[in-house]
């Protein structure tokens, strides 16, 4: 089947219902993440039904109306190739979203795609998580963040919770391991403000692997000394 048909199979098996508009534009995401992927390494996954289910259904688990409810801002950090922050602002046009990668080739690809979506509200960032964090515009400035495949959690926390406002949410998209990972968390949680509220099992369309959306909620300001400076945080986790 082409990309629009698993697209919509996908999304018919999972329960999400797509506009014209976002089937458009989940098809022109699909062609231009594989014709970017020809000139860079941006996704081993090119198979349609691979595509739609392993990135981006995968990515729209991470949407819940609760969790949403009154969110404008969301940034994205570590966003790759847009995962999970792309399907998420097609799915909901109204968010306002910032992309954060520390790839310029990879943020250019954005970029391109955003323009080509058609897509506004939508920043690209090029900086390391760690450097972004301590910029005035960034830092605790965001309703939601969401993280997928960039660290394990207790590393990833230091990158993402400083992004997040105290009473907003991050949202870590997770493999396998994700009990694993949230029970080697806590002291990075407590120490960055955060505090894990929920761990939601994800049942993907024709997938058996074991998924996770890790909720962590923002109950006070990350301390000034956090992020630490870039490379500190994956060398001597919290």
């Amino acid at each position: 089947m082409t990309f629009r048909e698993e697209m919509a199979a996908a999304a018919k098996e999972y329960g999400i219902v797509l506009s014209e508009r976002q089937r458009e534009q989940f098809c022109r995401y699909n062609d231009l993440l594989l014709e970017w992927n020809g000139k860079m390494n941006l996704t081993a996954i090119t198979a349609p039904r691979e595509v739609a289910v392993k990135h981006m259904i995968d990515s729209l688990t991470a949407y819940d109306e609760v969790w949403f409810r009154g969110v404008t801002a969301v940034a994205d950090v570590g966003t790759g190739a847009g995962f999970p922050g792309l399907p998420l602002k097609i799915f909901r046009p109204a968010l306002r979203l910032t992309l954060i990668d520390s790839l310029a080739k990879r943020v250019r690809f954005l970029e391109e795609t955003v323009a080509a979506l058609g897509l506004e509200g939508v920043a690209c960032v090029h900086a390391r998580a760690e450097e972004a964090a301590r910029q005035k515009e960034y830092r605790e400035r965001f309703d939601v963040v969401v993280s997928r495949a960039v660290a394990n959690l207790p590393v990833l926390a230091e990158y993402a919770l400083p992004f997040v406002k105290p009473g907003g949410s991050f949202l870590a998209l997770k493999g396998a391991k994700y009990q694993e990972e949230a029970d080697a968390a806590g002291h990075a949680l407590a120490t960055l403000g955060g505090r894990l509220d929920e761990i939601r099992p994800i049942h993907l369309p024709g997938l058996t692997d074991k998924r996770a959306i890790l909720h962590i909620r923002k109950e006070s300001p990350t301390p000034a000394a956090y992020p630490r400076k870039a490379g500190t945080p994956e060398k001597k986790p919290l």
